[in-house]
């Protein structure tokens, strides 16, 4: 298909009004992954199962740092990389492998392991500050705009991110470790669009669709986290709507 046939059918779809969203999810759990690692067909198949509960925030994130294996992984991204690394920086492990899942912005555990995801959104909950912010996102036209509230904690500082998300993309893998196989991906991050910084005062945040829109994204999510791109810190607020 021709990719910018796809693009502009997408942007077509993206310029109606789209009801606005606001919902605390208990979670938003991110699954470095790799379309080269024999390991991570599990995870990539759990990720699916949890993208399909709506108290969460599911979401893949295929990094670049196993292409040298033979196969150049199609929905990889060096930001992707980069973010797992900035996340183990935080940590003080420098710990960095794939499968692994990131919930909240502060617990790692591996990809493919259900119970140890779930002790981890437990775990993570624990601290008052997580995904306490309520995130209304809308679609009016030709903007996305995402408000963010008043800080009511000791949280009052942080990053607003847009990421163009596809649901769904399977992809035939012909070399590297999983050569012959098929594989499809959910909640695919497509890109991350800095909207702003957020002081700890009510804000919203606008962003033109034709700027954030991103081939065949379906949908786009907003993470409102503490610390920096360097050192991400917690999840504060996060939010999903779909781009059609």
């Amino acid at each position: 298909m021709n990719v910018r046939t796809v693009a502009a059918t997408a942007l077509a779809a993206l310029l109606t009004t789209q009801p606005a969203t606001s919902q605390e999810p208990r979670a938003v759990v991110e699954l470095f992954t790799s379309q080269g690692c024999s390991s991570c067909p599990p995870a990539d198949r759990l990720l699916g199962e949890l993208a399909r509960d709506p108290s969460l925030v599911a979401l893949s994130l295929n990094v670049d740092y196993w292409d040298y294996l033979g196969w150049k992984d199609t929905l990889g991204l060096k930001s992707h990389s980069n973010r797992e690394r900035a996340y183990a920086n935080a940590r003080g492990d420098r710990d960095v492998y794939t499968p692994q899942v990131v919930v909240n912005g502060v617990t790692a555990v591996l990809g493919s392991d259900k119970v140890a995801i779930e002790k981890a959104i437990v775990k993570t909950r624990r601290d008052a500050a997580a995904l306490a912010l309520p995130i209304t996102v809308k679609i009016e036209g030709d903007r996305l705009t995402a408000s963010v509230p008043e800080a009511k904690g000791e949280r009052k500082s942080g990053e607003v991110w847009l990421c163009p998300v596809t649901g769904k993309a399977t992809v035939e893998i012909t070399r590297g470790e999983n050569r012959g196989k098929t594989i499809t991906y959910h909640n695919v991050v497509r890109s991350w669009v800095k909207l702003g910084d957020w002081n700890g005062t009510a804000q919203t945040y606008s962003a033109p669709l034709k700027d954030v829109a991103r081939g065949d994204a379906d949908s786009f999510a907003v993470l409102v986290q503490s610390g920096e791109t360097s050192k991400p810190g917690v999840v504060l607020g996060a939010a999903m709507i779909p781009a059609r």
